[in-house]
């Protein structure tokens, strides 16, 4: 719920959602982190991970829940939640990562995190999963601090590209609760 008492509302993503999808994950991705990191890099970033293509494909496979969260209609957030290898320092049973959670700026502070983080964790149970990772990036405080509130720790590191800018992410796990 928001300051004015506005609900969000949160649902699976479908495939005609591809193209609206892909446009909020470069701007907010760019809104994010265009600041530390060059134009360049940002926009081969963006072509490589965020092309309506791309998420029409995330959106049609079994291995991967892509999660939006609304106001009225209105994009304010989405999280990927998807099945995969895990890197060596998730040690868990049954990992399934966090591929990704944006909450756009507007909505900062207004409580859409924490709503989606809950959603997240069902659509992580969906896929089979016991242990939730993710990686965030090492220049992130604020998000490191907003998993550490949910439960996460950290477990380990791996290199991050974002162009051909090497960074370095923060892996961080989470036991998923048997009921939520």
């Amino acid at each position: 719920m928001t300051a004015d008492g506005a609900a969000f509302t949160v649902r699976r993503g479908a495939a005609g959602d591809a193209a609206v999808l892909a446009a909020f994950m470069a701007r907010t991705f760019q809104e994010t982190f265009g600041a530390q990191n060059s134009p360049e890099d940002i926009a081969a970033h963006a072509a490589r991970s965020y092309g309506a293509s791309q998420q029409a494909r995330e959106l049609a496979s079994p291995d991967v829940i892509t999660l939006l969260m609304e106001q009225g209609t209105q994009l304010a957030a989405f999280a990927q939640v998807r099945r995969g290898e895990a890197p060596p320092c998730v040690t868990g049973p049954s990992p399934v990562e966090l591929h990704r959670f944006y909450v756009d700026a507007p909505w900062h502070g207004s409580g859409a995190a924490r709503q989606l983080m809950g959603e997240v964790l069902g659509a992580a149970r969906a896929l089979g999963g016991r242990t939730l990772w993710l990686g965030v990036w090492e220049r992130n405080p604020r998000a490191i601090r907003f998993y550490e509130k949910c439960g996460f720790t950290i477990a380990g590191t791996q290199d991050y590209f974002v162009g051909s800018d090497r960074q370095y992410d923060r892996l961080m796990v989470a036991a998923l609760p048997t009921n939520a």
